[in-house]
This record gives C-alpha cells, sequence and structure tokens, in this order.
C-alpha cells in the first residue's frame, strides 16, 4: 500500500513538472499556411506566462536570412503572447523559430513554417 502511495505521488510529480512548460498554443499565420497577401506580424500564443528578457522570436527567409523587423517582443498586456512585426514580404516560404522561457524558467522552443504565394 505504501509503495502505490509512493509511486502515484511520483507521477503526480512527473506530470505537474511536464505541464510547467509554456507550450505553443496557436500561430498567426497557423504553421505550414500559404497566404496571398503577406501577414504584418507573427503572433505566438502560449500556455504560460512568458520571460520577457529571455524569449526571442525569428523569422526566417529560405536562405536563413532574419526578415522581421527584429522587434521581437512579449505583450504587455498579454504575457503569454510573443510577436514581432514584419516588412512586406516577397513571395516564397518563410520559417519561424521561437525560444521562450516561462515564468518558472522552463525553456521550451520549436518551428514552423508558412508561406506566401
Amino acid at each position: 500500500m505504501a509503495a502505490s502511495i509512493v509511486v502515484l505521488a511520483g507521477c503526480a510529480l512527473v506530470a505537474g513538472l511536464a505541464g510547467a512548460h509554456a507550450v505553443l498554443q496557436r500561430s498567426e499565420p497557423r504553421a505550414d499556411s500559404s497566404h496571398k497577401r503577406p501577414p504584418e506580424e507573427v503572433r505566438l500564443y502560449f500556455s504560460e506566462r512568458l520571460e520577457p528578457a529571455y524569449s526571442t522570436l525569428r523569422v526566417l527567409d529560405a536562405r536563413d536570412g532574419q526578415v522581421d523587423e527584429r522587434d521581437a517582443r512579449v505583450d504587455r498586456a498579454n504575457p503569454t503572447l510573443l510577436r514581432a512585426t514584419l516588412p512586406s514580404l516577397p513571395a516564397g516560404g518563410y520559417r519561424v523559430r521561437w525560444r521562450v522561457i516561462s515564468i518558472d524558467a522552463d525553456a521550451t522552443e520549436g518551428e514552423f513554417t508558412f508561406r506566401i504565394e
């Protein structure tokens, strides 16, 4: 009986730790989407508040050149939103790369693509 309680407590602890990371909930533009007009901004919505000093977002072209306005920031009104402004982008494929640290110091990162036709 005591061993079962220890195992259950350990599982609850692991589940709690796994849920502590800031997980990307949605993005604008959406991952793997195509657009006739270029978006004006990239917005990434996460499951937890982000640490502004350690959260980054970059938009890259096909040659890995950074094409965003280099103004990535955590939104002051919504600390789960990371955003960056885009210039008027030409047709082509683009990759969004992000790395964030949630307020509890857990880091996550990822990337996705979108296309302008």
